[in-house]
């Protein structure tokens, strides 16, 4: 009985082992027909010469500091890739029967902007991992940043910090307050449910969250992050 049940455990794990290869292969595939189509040196400059893209230095540095706080605080440390956040995300997405959560860092979240939908899937998770690892390889950090709140969506159809610094504030990206800054980094994580149109009350505890994040990670003080709700 023994040597039946390892002989099965043999079997479902090179069944598995082969399944990960094609899922990691046809992943490839769809990375390499995408840069083919449109090579990343392109997308860049094509989306560089948007009538409203705005330049690194034109934005106040409180948005970069508080969106790499809550959404990748290891993002000037990692290659693109953070196999930690992703494992943990699939964990969880498996006790939730559905994707829930893709542990994605900022230049995974770039990738999925620049070149793929927002249906989730696994396939589209491996191809967006390809072109992560070449954004970080041709862009440096700042770069990545730079064109990362400029495509990003920031709820009621304001994609990029310039429509959303307008559209929420009436003000250039560079003018944004503190206040207004962590505001609008706690949006992207899920644009519709955070939107100020219509969940204000829900942004602004989004908000409470991007300060802890701050505070976690040694940017703010707590007495700077009480100050700021009240």
């Amino acid at each position: 009985m023994k040597r039946i049940i390892k002989k099965l455990i043999s079997i479902f794990l090179l069944l598995l082992l082969i399944m990960s290869i094609l899922f990691i292969g046809i992943g490839y595939v769809n990375y390499v027909k995408a840069i083919d189509d449109v090579s990343i040196a392109d997308k860049v400059a094509e989306i560089r010469k948007r009538p409203h893209y705005v330049t690194f230095d034109k934005i106040n540095e409180n948005l970069f500091t508080a969106t790499v706080a809550i959404e990748d605080r290891r993002f000037y440390e990692h290659h693109g890739v953070e196999y930690r956040s992703m494992l943990r995300a699939a964990v969880t997405n498996v006790f939730a029967h559905g994707i829930v959560g893709g542990g994605s860092t900022i230049t995974q979240q770039l990738a999925k902007n620049l070149y793929f939908d927002y249906q989730p899937s696994y396939l589209r998770k491996v191809s967006e991992i390809f072109v992560a690892y070449d954004l970080e390889k041709k862009l440096s950090k700042k770069e990545i940043l730079e064109l990362y709140v400029n495509v990003i969506n920031y709820g009621d159809n304001h994609i990029g910090i310039y429509e959303a610094a307008h559209g929420y504030f009436h003000k250039e990206p560079s003018e944004l307050t503190i206040d207004e800054a962590t505001l609008l980094a706690g949006l992207p994580q899920s644009p519709s449910n955070y939107q100020l149109s219509n969940h204000y009350k829900e942004a602004r505890l989004r908000q409470k969250q991007v300060l802890e994040a701050m505070v976690d990670t040694d940017v703010l003080t707590s007495h700077e992050m009480q100050q700021l709700l009240q």
